[in-house]
């Protein structure tokens, strides 16, 4: 048994990610400003986009996209609830409805046919979600969308750097979120960016995420007081301080170096997981080129393992090996459960399947072969035992 424990996600944070940070904690000016217009710069170089909005958090950057949006009372989003809840509560606490579709019970991803089998005339957006590094077949879901007037979200908080089949990096099309939490594939401490093809939807989140100012911090700076700002609209403070968005700079430099690792630990946890009864990998959306490996999911099958999922996870921890979850569907939390007059759905079997077993073994890009190898030892040994340690 290992003697350290190994948490199923750690960001990998170098020398050059300690420096940027350090010069601007130096420089005198540490919130939004410099710095994080060139991360954005460097993200719509990457990507082809025409804006990208850095903020807070990937729920910041949602939030401001359904105010953006005018998404209410009346409203319905069609989404996942195989997501984070976090969109699923901020829908809600616009007034809307989620209509929540069912999951592919392998990919975890909703197909255009259940997308369209959801939509009414109350249909205002649909929030499709890429899943634990795989990415969605979008084309679909765009033609849906061409003349309903319905605005199209992808969440990608999962999805930094993967390619769709044919070659397509998710971000560089429509409308998209990422997620620069500590344990996503790239990190910025905390934060999310908005990338979009439209440059005037993306002036409006940029608006909106301070105060809804005609100009933010960092232009008022270089410009002086003498002309004041003006609020065009009311907006929030969801801006993304230099401190933080250097880390996210630097860190996306290493993006494909990132990427190129968790497939390769990937590909070793999914052969030796191979033989292992009642453990279940996702399996491979055909939409995705390229995968991200944001995280390495498997499903605990209880019959054929002989534990259940939550003990399991007691059992790994007991080995000093941490696991989560992602996700326990959002309809399943409790104030969804006793408030199920606030959402609909037409059928969530797959979903409700997966909430009650997945679970996600540690992935990150400083873990060495010999790590996956100490998660496996101790997988085979919590299913051998079929008791908790």
């Amino acid at each position: 048994m290992r003697t350290d424990f190994l948490p199923f996600a750690r960001p990998s944070i170098s020398e050059e990610d300690v420096a940027a940070v350090t010069e601007t904690l130096r420089s005198g000016w540490i919130t939004t400003g410099a710095g994080c217009a060139a991360f954005e710069a460097a993200i719509c170089e990457r990507l082809g986009c025409a804006a990208a909005v850095a903020v807070t958090s990937g729920t910041a950057a949602m939030h401001l996209a359904l105010h953006a949006l005018g998404i209410g009372p009346g409203d319905e989003v069609v989404t996942p609830s195989m997501t984070w809840v976090s969109t699923v509560n901020l829908i809600t606490m616009a007034g809307a409805t989620p209509v929540f579709v069912d999951v592919d019970r392998d990919t975890l991803m909703a197909s255009p046919e259940a997308v369209e089998a959801a939509l009414t005339e109350r249909t205002r957006a649909i929030i499709p979600v890429d899943f634990a590094g795989a990415a969605l077949d979008m084309e679909p879901i765009r033609r849906l969308v061409d003349d309903r007037g319905i605005a199209l979200i992808e969440d990608a908080a999962h999805a930094i750097g993967t390619i769709r089949s044919g070659g397509e990096e998710v971000g560089s099309r429509g409308t998209a979120i990422f997620s620069l939490h500590p344990i996503k594939t790239i990190t910025s401490g905390e934060g999310g960016v908005l990338v979009t093809d439209d440059a005037e939807f993306g002036d409006c989140i940029r608006r909106l995420r301070f105060h809804g100012l005609g100009i933010d911090a960092w232009q008022r700076d270089q410009q002086g007081r003498s002309s004041q700002a003006e609020v065009l609209e009311p907006g929030f403070k969801y801006n993304l301080p230099d401190m933080n968005a250097v880390l996210g700079q630097s860190q996306l430099a290493r993006l494909d170096a990132f990427i190129t690792q968790r497939a390769h630990l990937a590909k070793r946890y999914r052969t030796q997981l191979s033989n292992i009864s009642g453990i279940l990998p996702l399996g491979d959306a055909i939409s995705t080129e390229r995968h991200s490996w944001h995280l390495f999911i498997v499903r605990i099958d209880e019959d054929a393992a002989g534990i259940d999922r939550d003990a399991f996870m007691e059992a790994m921890k007991a080995r000093n090996i941490g696991t989560g979850i992602h996700f326990r569907a959002a309809h399943m939390h409790q104030w969804y459960r006793d408030h199920s007059d606030t959402w609909r759905a037409n059928g969530l079997a797959n979903t409700e399947w997966n909430s009650n077993r997945i679970c996600s073994l540690p992935l990150f890009p400083d873990m060495s072969e010999s790590d996956v190898d100490d998660v496996v030892a101790a997988v085979r040994e919590v299913v051998a035992a079929g008791v908790p340690a």
